[in-house]
């Protein structure tokens, strides 16, 4: 009978619970204001340190009547302080209070509370802004967090009042104002200019954040002075090569990389340490040889190392919970590290263990880690001797296509970029990744609406083409369809025109591979051609398209397809003519191709052109001061002499 009467029993617990809150809400419905207020304040004290009662009221639904109270105009001041009170406690609960809030559209109730005159109150709906968006479930977007909004703040005098706050007594304002100062100037060349030539108590801006970021300041104040002046760097408004950045800032960051210190400081030292060195190759190499960065950051991997280092339980708990933002941010700052120097990658490879971590990481259940382990990769892939030994050697193709057959855009990405460098004609990763379906994957890639996804796949079977055999062409040109070959031969990206001329012009090399797909896609290739060269393009992609015509024009068979094309001959006569000295150069080769002595037909082939004018535009350029056209001329000329 026990068994029977326990659901029962929990059920009217629960009703006795519910029903004990419900008096605070009726009160928030009184017609006495002065009763409201009073409800009010008792719901306060209710819900200070008490989970459960919070949820209760959440569950009546007392959120929407507070913001009710909180934004009529008619409620007094002191009425609309404390709803916002109880706001910011019932905020102060679980995640799932925090989000039945934002579900009530807290935060724009709260926002227009900031136009009130009255400071209490703008305290508290500040307070209560301040703890929903410390939760991890609120949506970053909701408040300032983009360009524009910087824009906003930065036009409405954010540097000038909140730059004095620097020099305040109060390490707390001191804080906040570097923090402020941190987000406003990320990734943002106005707020980063300005923030040079600021003066607070007579001393510029940058040399105040210098000061910031010595070794006798909070670890939380050193940090943050780094990650303004990084990002003042990164805009431009101070030089890679300044002492403040040479000799503070990056040294600062490697410090913060260090194992005495505590996981978030690592994560946020080696995060933005990567962001500094990311482009500029001698950041690059003085990181890496500053305090032993390289083998410090294997440490990340290790995590924690040993259970008595961490005395605190709740401590160790946290970071075996958090571990993984460690390899992400390890990751991170190997791949920026690595981004252009060849012996910096020889190192990191070299690390104990590094492919291993790295393939490990391409299948870990944390995006950000993925994503991070992809970029590392990416990285090390521009490496010739890494392409040939490493990733041979451990076999990175395999947990790279596994990625790449289900992942979000941001990894496909920089999955398929680095899938570019695998594909290269040295890399012996090159036929296990055919082997593996390759083809199908990247042609499907080149349907994507995502750019990035389109000039990597495009540019992916580009690499695959080169030099490879009858077949793997074959395998191309079906994969991707004649419909789709055009498609993207009038792609509104020049990249992505360039790669797909690219792989023609790879596809169509080597007589019986020229003359075996003119066979097959003479005439939709011959189309293709003459669309580019009558189309408003660059110089870039009308010689890369006459490239193309002449590897046709060297094939056996496929050159007919010129010759018997009047409008493709007239378009290459007009451009032997043409101001541009790459353009002439790129024509001359299919006249060239087409006229060579020792093939069958070059008789015909000679008189026609001949006839159409060509050989007098050969001894006007004979006489051309551009050396290479003189000489591929004169070159072409002895042919009909022969």
């Amino acid at each position: 009978m026990a068994c029977v009467l326990e659901a029962p029993l929990r059920m009217s617990v629960l009703s006795e619970v519910t029903a004990s809150s419900r008096h605070y809400v009726d009160r928030l419905f009184d017609l006495d204001p002065q009763k409201v207020l009073q409800g009010v304040i008792d719901m306060k004290n209710a819900v200070i340190g008490n989970n459960k009662q919070k949820a209760n009221l959440i569950v009546l639904g007392a959120v929407p009547r507070l913001l009710y109270l909180l934004q009529q105009e008619t409620s007094s001041t002191e009425l609309r302080t404390e709803c916002a009170v109880v706001l910011g406690s019932l905020a102060m609960g679980t995640e799932n209070n925090v989000k039945s809030l934002l579900d009530c559209h807290i935060i724009p109730a709260l926002l227009q509370g900031l136009l009130s005159p009255d400071l209490k109150f703008i305290e508290a709906c500040l307070r209560c802004l301040r703890t929903i968006f410390i939760s991890p479930v609120t949506p970053e977007d909701l408040l300032y967090a983009g360009p524009d909004h910087q824009t906003i703040l930065f036009n409405h005098g954010a540097v000038q009042n909140i730059a004095h706050l620097l020099v305040s007594t109060s390490y707390k304002v001191r804080m906040q104002a570097l923090k402020c100062f941190s987000v406003l100037a990320f990734e943002n060349p106005q707020v980063s200019m300005t923030l040079v030539n600021v003066l607070v108590d007579g001393e510029l801006l940058p040399q105040i954040f210098v000061k910031m970021l010595q070794r006798d300041k909070p670890i939380e104040m050193q940090l943050t002075s780094a990650k303004c002046l990084t990002s003042m760097c990164r805009a431009g408004a101070i030089r890679t090569d300044d002492s403040c950045i040479v000799l503070k800032t990056l040294p600062c960051l490697v410090r913060m990389c260090s194992k005495e210190r505590l996981l978030e400081e690592r994560v946020e030292g080696a995060e933005t340490l990567a962001y500094l060195i990311e482009t500029d190759v001698e950041l690059q190499r003085i990181a890496s040889i500053t305090d032993h960065l390289i083998v410090m950051l294997a440490d990340y991997f290790k995590y924690p190392s040993s259970v008595s280092a961490i005395t605190d339980i709740k401590r160790l708990d946290h970071d075996l919970k958090h571990a993984h933002e460690l390899r992400q941010a390890a990751f991170k700052l190997y791949a920026s590290l690595g981004a252009n120097d060849e012996d910096i990658r020889k190192k990191i490879i070299e690390t104990e263990n590094m492919m291993d971590r790295i393939v490990n990481g391409l299948s870990e259940s944390s995006i950000k880690v993925r994503l991070a382990a992809v970029r590392c990769l990416h990285s090390l892939s521009r490496s010739v001797q890494q392409l040939r030994t490493s990733f041979q050697d451990h076999a990175v193709w395999k947990p790279l296509m596994k990625v790449l057959q289900n992942a979000p855009n941001e990894i496909l990405v920089v999955a398929s970029s680095t899938l570019c460098n695998l594909l290269l004609e040295f890399s012996p990763s090159k036929e296990p990744i055919l082997e593996s379906g390759a083809i199908e994957l990247l042609c499907s890639l080149t349907q994507s609406e995502n750019l990035a996804l389109r000039v990597n796949g495009i540019w992916a079977l580009m690499n695959m083409a080169f030099q490879a055999e009858q077949k793997i062409k074959s395998d191309i040109l079906r994969g991707l369809s004649t419909e789709q070959l055009f498609q993207l031969l009038s792609d509104s990206d020049v990249n992505v025109l360039m790669k797909t001329l690219g792989l023609l012009r790879n596809l169509l090399s080597t007589r019986p591979h020229i003359d075996h797909i003119m066979s097959t896609h003479g005439k939709q290739i011959m189309q293709a051609v003459t669309l580019i060269l009558e189309g408003e393009h660059n110089i870039e992609v009308k010689e890369q398209t006459l490239c193309i015509l002449a590897n046709i024009a060297d094939g056996t068979t496929a050159k007919e397809l010129i010759m018997t094309n009047d409008d493709i001959l007239q378009k290459i006569k007009y451009y032997m003519s043409h101001s541009n000295a790459k353009l002439q150069l790129a024509a001359m080769f299919c006249i060239s191709n087409l006229i060579w002595n020792e093939e069958e037909g070059s008789q015909e082939r000679q008189d026609k052109l001949r006839d159409m004018g060509i050989v007098d535009i050969l001894h006007k350029l004979s006489q051309s001061s551009d050396p290479n056209l003189c000489d591929k001329a004169k070159t072409a000329l002895q042919q009909y002499l022969a």
